[in-house]
């Protein structure tokens, strides 16, 4: 199976319960008028889209309706379909042009953190890219341990050391190693979860001024893992981390649990950070790189 159809296999849920209400929900009527429209707000807005979400997309779509005259429910679904892309917006590459690359893995325990890092580990190995990881998370106990299994499924290297060890000594020597190694990139794994936001902020700072230090001209990207099945929990998650940390892109696992996949636009027209990630199995091979003509083709087709 590709993966646009496991993606369309894993949004299933989200489908038949929210945007195959709004599909539905067009076929119903032989023409949209005002009505209409303040019907199809009310479905937005009770689904993971949410309320700003909907109200800028129910806004443009009045617009376009108003203007081009249209009434006809085929033609407003299309415009309605278009208006979603034009929101999450064009595809945002991982940023690894230069070599070495970092890739800063941030998010709360439970997301799906460590599978994330295999997966991607895995994805850009298969891309061609010599790959390391290393286990700065060494706070949780049994994360080295859970990291290690999967970069051994993913067949890349992990540098680590005991548990309650400092982080940013961890990548201190994973710098080293890549150095040594000539990999292309450095996936480094870090707390989820710390005593409080100071130490979670000073604990990043600290790995950032080390990779600065040691490769100041490396490309870089803090992603942050959600986890789909939260929903606006997600999103609340989200604009924590954003205060701690400076996020490039956003990993969305567990898509193919959940009928709260349509929180990829709130994501990114709240936000402002693209989606870069999604995950929509276990196995080590379903997660790529977000497409989204490929994303709203599986939810309404």
């Amino acid at each position: 199976m590709g993966f646009f159809e496991k993606l369309r296999s894993g949004l299933t849920k989200t489908r038949d319960s929210v945007f195959g209400k709004i599909d539905s929900f067009f076929k119903s009527f032989s023409k949209v008028d005002e009505d209409v429209l303040d019907e199809l707000e009310e479905i937005l807005i009770t689904s993971d889209v949410g309320v700003q979400a909907s109200e800028e997309i129910i806004e443009q779509l009045r617009e376009k309706v108003k203007d081009e005259h249209i009434s006809d429910p085929a033609l407003v679904r299309e415009e309605f379909i278009n208006i979603l892309k034009g929101i999450i917006g064009e595809n945002r590459n991982l940023n690894i042009s230069s070599t070495p690359s970092v890739i800063l893995i941030i998010g709360v325990n439970g997301v799906g953190k460590t599978t994330s890092i295999g997966k991607i580990a895995k994805y850009l190995k298969d891309s061609g890219k010599k790959v390391l990881v290393a286990a700065a998370d060494t706070f949780r106990a049994a994360a080295i341990e859970q990291l290690t299994v999967w970069t051994e499924r993913a067949g890349v290297d992990i540098i680590a050391q005991s548990e309650g060890s400092d982080p940013a000594a961890v990548v201190y020597d994973a710098i080293a190693s890549m150095k040594s190694r000539k990999s292309d990139v450095l996936i480094v794994d870090t707390a989820g979860r710390l005593h409080n936001k100071k130490n979670l902020m000073d604990e990043l700072s600290k790995i950032s001024r080390v990779i600065e230090r040691e490769i100041p001209d490396a490309s870089r990207e803090t992603l942050l893992v959600i986890d789909a099945t939260t929903g606006q929990n997600g999103l609340v998650q989200a604009k924590e981390f954003i205060n701690s940390a400076n996020i490039t892109g956003i990993i969305l696992t567990k898509l193919d649990g959940t009928a709260k996949g349509g929180i990829v636009i709130p994501i990114i027209s709240e936000l402002k950070i693209p989606v870069k990630f999604i995950g929509v199995g276990e196995g080590i091979d379903d997660m790529q790189p977000f497409d989204v003509d490929e994303f709203t083709t599986a939810l309404f087709e």
